[in-house]
């Protein structure tokens, strides 16, 4: 079964909100986020008509480019892009600027500041300025109090700041990163981001709950026995060694993107839909939420790293054999994990967490399983009982939703079959969806925080995770490391984990 609109009209819908005139600038423009993600998200919106003309693009980095340099660069990137709109470039590309800054030198805070004003008087930008900090994560709070040294943060309705994640390392360091930056300007000028929050399918898990009187009444613990939420990646570690070895599964993936899908998932009704509002409702899942045996926490928690795997003809190297990482590396790039919601709706309900690289299939899911019916009457036509509904929300790739229930199997008897009723986005809009970062950058240059983390959302999911954390950092034994085959589904000891339950891990 397909789910389709009822309106003909597919094409053609957004109704956007329109940006006001501004200067986005990008620290770190010469990395690769800056490459793949920010300026061709940037080049979307334009070609969207989103951006206003009096907009420009000012990347900053410490390697001595030009603005023409800068531009060609850029233009590399998006190679594929423009070539089937050139003309859209040349009038982007125009916009395009660069400055050499070096965000520990208060000399070049000030040339920063002027070239500011420059490109406000040829762009007509208005003073209004969005500052992402694409840079590592050690310089986030010294970047923060560069910026409000030069005055560049004093107006909080002209000036906003773009962090990216990873916040913090733990909770310490999340507390001391909040204290920083709060200091340097305002909450509403800080703009935490997590990229998975700006795809559709996650702002979907919102629509879906709320906006349908089917879902609300049976989405809770009486009806729901379980919720598995998965980020499953085909790829290996690629280029980030450096950054993964220091970081690990934990750090890059759960601490984050899964708690922010869990925390959409889980949150109680906001009274209306508006930032803070939601935000509220998001950090009071966080605060209820605990691991499975905070006691014994290795009781709940299952780490992995890939080794060899693929097949003779397409060998895959083990996370050990990747460059720049250490042999003897005991990094997880697999981690399963059992939470509990301690809180009224949610009481006694399972929540697993996985997320792994290396493995079979590429996908970002959340599934609920809703209890079975107290009394079988049918058999299913597999042999046994019928199986349990199940709503799944795709979020990449093949983004949408899922139905899966029980109907008649043809034939004289009175079996049942399991069945799906299938939502697909570029299907029914007729349209693939926006990339992350579209909706994001966009959002953060409409001052709109309502996808982006707040300081004690993110302390909170830090907090959950400290037990982990502290295991893996003081005593290791505890938490092993166990090796998976490349393109497996991970560590034995992951099905393990949901086997004491009587439970498996969803295999699409």
């Amino acid at each position: 079964m397909t789910a389709t609109l009822t309106n003909p009209l597919r094409v053609g819908l957004r109704q956007e909100r329109v940006i006001s005139p501004q200067c986005l600038v990008i620290f770190g423009a010469s990395g690769d986020l800056t490459h793949r993600k920010l300026i061709p998200a940037l080049f979307d919106l334009f070609r969207q008509r989103r951006l206003p003309s009096e907009f420009a693009v000012l990347g900053c980095a410490r390697r001595p480019w030009s603005d023409d340099e800068f531009r060609q660069k850029m233009e590399a990137a998006l190679a594929s892009k423009i070539a089937d709109d050139p003309e859209s470039w040349k009038t982007f590309s125009a916009g395009l600027f660069y400055e050499p800054v070096d965000l520990q030198k208060s000399d070049d805070l000030v040339r920063l500041g002027k070239r500011l004003e420059q490109i406000d008087r040829q762009r007509a930008t208005r003073s209004n300025r969005t500052f992402y900090l694409s840079v590592s994560p050690a310089f986030y709070g010294s970047g923060c109090r560069a910026l409000a040294a030069a005055g560049l943060l004093a107006d909080p309705k002209r000036s906003r700041v773009v962090i990216e994640k990873p916040f913090g390392r733990d909770y310490a360091s999340a507390q001391e990163l909040n204290r920083v930056v709060k200091s340097c300007g305002q909450e509403n000028q800080i703009f935490r981001i997590d990229h998975y929050l700006g795809k559709e399918t996650v702002q979907n898990i919102l629509v879906m709950r709320f906006a349908n009187t089917i879902f609300e009444p049976i989405w809770n613990r009486n009806y729901i026995d379980n919720v598995q939420i998965t980020a499953a990646e085909t790829v290996g570690v690629e280029e980030r060694a450096g950054y993964y070895e220091t970081s690990g599964a934990l750090r890059d993936m759960v601490q984050n993107h899964l708690t922010q899908m869990l925390a959409l998932t889980a949150m109680e009704t906001p009274g209306r839909y508006d930032p803070e509002a939601i935000r509220n409702e998001k950090a009071k899942v966080l605060q209820a939420a605990r691991l499975a045996d905070e006691a014994e926490p290795w009781n709940c928690c299952v780490r992995g790293q890939y080794g060899p795997g693929g097949t003779s003809s397409d060998p895959l190297a083990g996370y050990r054999q990747e460059p720049n990482v250490d042999p003897n590396s005991t990094t997880e790039t697999y981690v399963a994990m059992k939470l509990f919601i301690d809180n009224w709706r949610w009481q006694g309900v399972p929540f697993y967490v996985r997320t792994g690289k290396r493995m079979p299939k590429r996908m970002s899911e959340v599934v609920l399983t809703f209890k079975e019916a107290p009394v079988h009457l049918f058999d299913s036509s597999g042999g046994g009982a019928p199986g349990a509904n199940q709503l799944i929300l795709r979020i990449q790739p093949n983004e949408g939703a899922d139905f899966r229930f029980e109907v008649k199997a043809p034939g004289s008897g009175m079996r049942s079959r399991p069945v799906d009723m299938d939502f697909s986005y570029d299907e029914s809009f007729g349209e693939p969806s926006d990339e992350g970062y579209v909706r994001l950058l966009a959002d953060a240059m409409l001052g709109d925080p309502t996808l982006f983390t707040r300081s004690d959302e993110v302390e909170a999911a830090w907090r959950l995770y400290t037990p982990l954390v502290e295991l893996i950092e003081q005593q290791p034994w505890q938490l092993p490391v166990y090796p998976y085959e490349a393109s497996t589904w991970g560590p034995a000891a992951s099905d393990s984990l949901l086997a004491r339950d009587g439970l498996l891990w969803r295999r699409p």
